[in-house]
């Protein structure tokens, strides 16, 4: 088994809901889950698509990050545009983030192109800075 977070169904903006609705269905211990899913929110934060003043978090860029039992870490992401500046750089500066969290194993960073990215991904934050209300 393994652990699963799904940004975009998680409801809660801040990072200690984010981290609380996480499925601890693995053999790591719960507490163990939490904390390497606090600490990979917390890493993905720190990653801004070089043109958007907010980072790929907000901006709805990370579709899934699944925990392996083995502490592995398969992140699943899109780009805001298949034809984006920085489609080469990113998937690299997100598996280097994922790879800094304590305890996080081998990162593989999958990018896929369905669903889709649209605006109606971003969160509150990202709109705020933004400007996309």
């Amino acid at each position: 088994m393994s652990d699963t977070v799904e940004a975009k169904n998680l409801e809660s903006r801040n990072l200690e809901a984010k981290t609380s609705n996480m499925e601890t269905n693995s053999a790591l211990p719960p507490e163990e889950t939490e904390r390497l899913g606090g600490e990979i929110v917390a890493a993905l934060k720190t990653v801004f698509d070089p043109e958007i003043p907010a980072d790929i978090y907000e901006l709805g860029l990370i579709y899934k990050v699944d925990i392996k039992d083995d502490r592995s870490v398969d992140v699943m992401m899109t780009l805001t545009t298949p034809n984006c500046p920085a489609a080469g750089e990113l998937p690299q500066m997100v598996e280097n983030a994922v790879a800094s969290v304590p305890g996080v194993g081998v990162v593989n960073v999958n990018l896929v192109w369905e669903p889709a990215w649209t605006p109606d991904r971003m969160t509150d934050e990202a709109r705020l800075v933004l400007n996309m209300w």
